[in-house]
């Protein structure tokens, strides 16, 4: 029975077979370089996404490399050249210069001189960038000023020097969204939350423990867990030089809109949030937020939803991120098979959460 090698050294018998014809029949690019196939009737050996004309099935082999095709007696295929590297590779090593040219860059640079600087046009360009990166070269761009102002903050720099060090050309402009950036402005950020006040409150709900923690803008946190004092001390790691106020009877009333989201999650609840991420992490966050209680959705699916299908991964990493949980329901999204995923308060929790909900 014919043996095939995979990416890892170790064989799998005929029965992967099967899957590498779908491959075939629907020109999949993803099984590029994972694997090559042969027509005996023409003598040559292509790529699964080869665009020529599909060939009978009794007439095709499969081979691991493009070796073992030629060992074969097998010549490569002139329109899909399966030895040089595919056209996704090519667009791939062109997009990672775009990136370091857009790291390198004291200033964003224009899309027409990224388009040039690879020899794409700026369409086409931008188009193939955020199906390989998830984001558009201006978000991107602004992706890394905001990591190296963070970065920048943190080594000790005056706010000033952080900024113009950053890329910002102006700092108005950068504390009109310093919101958006950081949650709070860069001179709270850079004291570690100094000067920031937070009231918080611990109350216990039917899942345990439950931290509340708000800024005169909104709710900032929501922490679920099993002992108070962590839950506490977890709130002091991420801001150690704010000035943290236990919440007063006025405060109560938030925490048991919050106790209420829990408990009754169709409740139609007016809970302000003080929301403090990226603007990636706000898009995946805003699309939580429109799932409807007792429903469910995969992380591809949300990639879908904020138009950059191919970010799953940073959906689940933005997933992950979230520190109000349920306000932000990062319970509702599952994988693809339909299996719960981590939960940053543990996956009982979550399950927990998506039963009661689908039940009311």
């Amino acid at each position: 029975m014919q043996k095939l090698r995979n990416k890892t050294g170790t064989t799998r018998r005929q029965r992967a077979v099967p899957d590498y014809w779908d491959a075939v029949r629907q020109r999949d690019h993803s099984f590029d370089g994972t694997f090559f196939y042969s027509v005996a009737t023409t003598g040559v050996y292509c790529r699964p996404s080869c665009p020529a004309r599909l060939a009978k099935r009794e007439n095709v082999a499969f081979h691991a490399s493009c070796a073992d095709a030629e060992a074969a007696r097998f010549r490569p295929c002139k329109r899909c050249k399966p030895n040089e590297p595919s056209l996704r590779e090519q667009q791939a090593e062109k997009i990672a210069l775009a990136c370091r040219i857009i790291n390198e860059a004291e200033e964003p640079p224009k899309l027409d001189m990224l388009a040039g600087a690879v020899g794409l046009s700026p369409h086409h360009f931008h188009r193939v960038f955020k199906s390989i990166v998830g984001l558009t070269p201006k978000a991107f761009a602004a992706a890394l000023r905001q990591r190296r102002l963070h970065e920048n903050l943190a080594s000790g720099c005056s706010v000033t020097e952080a900024i113009h060090a950053s890329g910002f050309n102006s700092a108005g402009r950068l504390y009109a969204k310093s919101k958006d950036y950081l949650g709070m402005t860069p001179t709270e950020f850079r004291s570690g939350g100094k000067g920031a006040t937070l009231r918080f409150a611990v109350g216990k709900c039917s899942l345990g423990s439950v931290l509340v923690a708000a800024s005169e803008n909104g709710v900032a946190a929501i922490f679920l867990g099993d002992d108070p004092d962590v839950l506490i001390a977890d709130l002091q790691r991420r801001f150690p030089r704010a000035a943290l106020v236990g919440g007063d009877t006025s405060f109560e009333d938030i925490v048991a809109k919050v106790v209420g989201l829990i408990e009754a999650p169709r409740l139609d609840v007016e809970l302000p949030l003080d929301i403090r991420g990226t603007a990636f992490q706000h898009q995946v966050w805003r699309a939580l937020r429109d799932i409807p209680a007792g429903t469910t959705a995969t992380y591809s699916e949300i990639a879908e939803r904020i138009g950059m299908p191919k970010a799953v991964r940073a959906v689940a990493a933005a997933c992950a991120a979230n520190k109000i949980a349920v306000a932000i329901p990062c319970h509702r999204v599952v994988r693809s098979n339909g299996a719960l995923s981590g939960y940053r308060w543990g996956v009982d929790r979550k399950r927990r959460l998506i039963a009661r909900e689908a039940k009311t």
